[in-house]
């Protein structure tokens, strides 16, 4: 946390909130605080054409879209996106089907992250008339543990520095924005990294079926994400740290068709590969989210691996609690929702990374060259398709349904 400004700072201005991110979370954030009439603030360091096409996940769990449905964040989402109502784990040379739809009534939804930030971006700053503010740079926190915090940024236009006091300040910004950096040696970061890489690819080519594919290999796991009809999000399991240009595309394919090879099952759909990039796996977890008026959110708070497919979830949930309970606190003066944000979150943080942990193993037990876990993993799986009570636990953790929240 930088040092207090000084009161003579030029262009000086109040909001009530100063929301710092324009992700799922901080948008989220941005448009419960605007149609319950708070005012608030979203400065964001990268472009708003950035935003709207910065490839992420697109994976959302039904009561996240049911919680966007209720503050009217839903319309263009339920219009387009695909539900989803069945898995598939291949091994052993067969696909295998899980429909989690039948087990538990409940869907996941299909739309990719920059669609839903566009959304939320236009509802935010067109349609609700929300301030926000592109390209800022050096965004600087102040006076956190006071009742008077203050966040400073760089214009990009006149390169003036601009002084915004508020209320509160909700850190959506990420695991390297400026709420991170803020943090005392007080507030414990946890991590854990699983030791292995994913190559994250991003295909010109239709999807090869209408379903998430999981594909358990002695060579390594490899996925197969549906995005849109003529898009398809593909990961292969590869050393953490590799190169993506050890990956050329006669590789990748050769990889991708024997870890998803069914016998029963068509090949997959080649294409062109618009993106290779490689993602490490690791979790962490911040406790608590909130330092004196400053509340974190989303992946400045937690992040989970893409193993489970959970991340964009977790943003929404932390969303939906915090902007309730600063329109709570700011409208009604009620500081019940703001005080237990923290344990709320959590909750469902610890949750989710503890069936990451658990779903790796099913994922990657197979290629570590342990023929005791390979065998342990298989167990695993075979157990999935013939026990009606795994097969239920595994569908209420996979759809984010498990527990009370």
């Amino acid at each position: 946390m930088s040092p207090s400004p000084h009161s003579d700072s030029p262009s000086t201005t109040r909001f009530p909130v100063v929301v710092l991110g324009a992700g799922p979370a901080g948008l989220t954030v941005g448009n419960i605080l605007r149609a319950a009439g708070v005012d608030c603030l979203v400065l964001e360091t990268e472009s708003r054409e950035f935003i709207e096409a910065r490839p992420r996940a697109g994976v959302i769990e039904e009561w996240a879209v049911r919680g966007l449905e209720r503050r009217g964040l839903a319309g263009r989402l339920l219009e387009r996106a695909e539900r989803h109502s069945e898995c598939e784990f291949r091994f052993d040379g067969r696909g295998h089907r899980f429909s989690y739809t039948e087990l538990t009534g409940r869907h996941h939804w299909i739309y990719p992250q920059p669609l839903l930030v566009t959304d939320l971006v236009r509802e935010y700053a067109d349609v609700r008339g929300g301030e926000i503010r592109f390209g800022v740079r050096d965004v600087r926190l102040h006076d956190l543990d006071s009742d008077r915090p203050a966040v400073s940024y760089t214009d990009p236009d006149t390169g003036e520095r601009r002084l915004v006091r508020c209320d509160f300040v909700a850190g959506c910004d990420g695991a390297r924005g400026a709420s991170r950096a803020a943090l005392p040696p007080s507030v414990r970061t946890s991590r854990h990294d699983y030791g292995i890489g994913w190559l994250a690819l991003l295909a010109k080519a239709p999807p090869s079926a209408d379903r998430v594919l999981f594909g358990m290999h002695p060579a390594g796991f490899a996925g197969h994400m549906p995005r849109s009809p003529g898009v398809t999000r593909y990961y292969l399991q590869c050393p953490p740290g590799d190169d993506p240009g050890n990956w050329p595309d006669d590789r990748v394919w050769e990889q991708l068709q024997q870890r998803l090879r069914a016998a029963d099952r068509p090949p997959l759909r080649e294409g062109r590969l618009l993106e290779k990039r490689v993602l490490d796996m690791h979790n962490y977890v911040v406790e608590p989210m909130v330092y004196g008026r400053l509340l974190l959110a989303g992946d400045a708070a937690h992040l989970v691996a893409p193993i489970a497919a959970k991340g964009m979830n977790l943003a929404l949930n932390d969303a939906f609690l915090l902007g309730d309970g600063l329109v709570a606190q700011l409208a009604e003066g009620d500081s019940a929702g703001l005080d237990g944000y923290s344990a709320a979150c959590l909750r469902r943080v610890w949750d989710y990374q503890e069936f990451s942990q658990w779903l790796s193993e099913i994922y990657h037990g197979r290629s570590h060259g342990d023929p005791h876990r390979a065998g342990t993993t298989l167990a695993r799986l075979r157990r999935l398709f013939s026990s009606p009570v795994a097969a239920a636990a595994f569908a209420e953790q996979y759809l984010g349904t498990a527990g009370a929240y």
